[in-house]
């Protein structure tokens, strides 16, 4: 995995093999994070990355300046190589080690979610609801989850846009502002 931009623009990781993990593909990485500087200053942005995994996300928020981020994940294995790694690169990530479902009903809103739960996991599709009911994103924040494309959300009345990349699809969610 590489670091795209940002301070530790082009830098290579190496997480541990036995990590059971899916990380995202830099080309889509990075067509996601193209999309993203456009919307974002990543110097007052608060994130929460779910499923953290290998922390790919996290990293590539750090680098490029990002305020805070809080980097979810159940196993002890990813969250210790998250954390150690995020210490080594001088990134503000905090790393939680717990179930994501039981997380939300404690998270703190942030002005970007970014979730990509394993493809087989049995309440993907509800996520997307979970995280908008509880005003986990700010009202100019988004979510981004990614997931296989065999799963539609182009019905979903918060849905902004959906992106695809190669296997990789991003359905980007907003929140409902109220009057």
């Amino acid at each position: 995995m590489r670091i795209i931009s940002g301070i530790h623009k082009g830098r290579q990781l190496q997480a541990p093999a036995k990590l059971p993990v899916r990380p995202t593909t830099d080309r889509a990485k990075e067509a996601l994070f193209n999309w993203l500087q456009h919307r974002y200053d990543w110097r007052a942005l608060q994130a929460l990355d779910l499923f953290t995994g290998t922390g790919n996300i996290s990293y590539e928020l750090g680098s490029r300046g990002c305020l805070r981020i809080t980097a979810v994940d159940q196993h002890a294995g990813c969250c210790r190589y998250v954390k150690a790694t995020a210490e080594l690169l001088q990134l503000p990530i905090d790393v939680v080690q717990a179930d994501v479902f039981a997380y939300l009903k404690r998270a703190v809103a942030a002005d970007l979610v970014f979730a990509d739960p394993p493809y087989d996991h049995p309440a993907l599709k509800t996520l997307p609801d979970l995280i908008l009911q509880q005003q986990l994103v700010r009202p100019e924040g988004v979510l981004v989850l990614e997931h296989p494309a065999h799963i539609q959300f182009e019905q979903h009345p918060q849905l902004l846009e959906i992106r695809t990349y190669g296997q990789s699809v991003f359905s980007i969610f907003e929140p409902i502002l109220s009057p």
